[in-house]
């Protein structure tokens, strides 16, 4: 009888379809975040690569268009991936805590 009265106070679990939904979600948020890092990185990197580049001896001298195209797109894909990875987690985590009584102590 206890037990029945635990199940009876319990949250009934999404569907399958919910959670589709969720995860699609979840993932449409990550790819937007990590888009905008990625603009916002490749702009903070750019600006200073190709100024280098112009102005100091040794960019002149090593720092080829292929070297700084190199430099600005890693610094955008790490940007992208890190902030992606990120955001996703993040609402995954948010939403594994919807409709439970715990705490969100993280």
């Amino acid at each position: 009888m206890a037990r029945d009265l635990h199940l009876a106070n319990k949250p009934p679990l999404p569907s399958l379809d919910q959670r589709l939904a969720l995860a699609k979600r979840c993932s449409q948020e990550g790819v937007m975040a990590g888009a905008k890092a990625a603009v916002v990185a490749t702009i903070a990197t750019a600006i200073p690569t190709v100024a280098s580049a112009r102005m100091l001896p040794w960019g002149r001298a090593n720092l080829n268009p292929t070297a700084q195209a190199l430099i600005v797109s890693t610094v955008a894909g790490m940007a992208y991936f890190i902030v992606a990875d990120k955001t996703v987690l993040a609402t995954a985590r948010r939403n594994s805590f919807n409709g439970t009584d715990q705490p969100h102590n993280f």
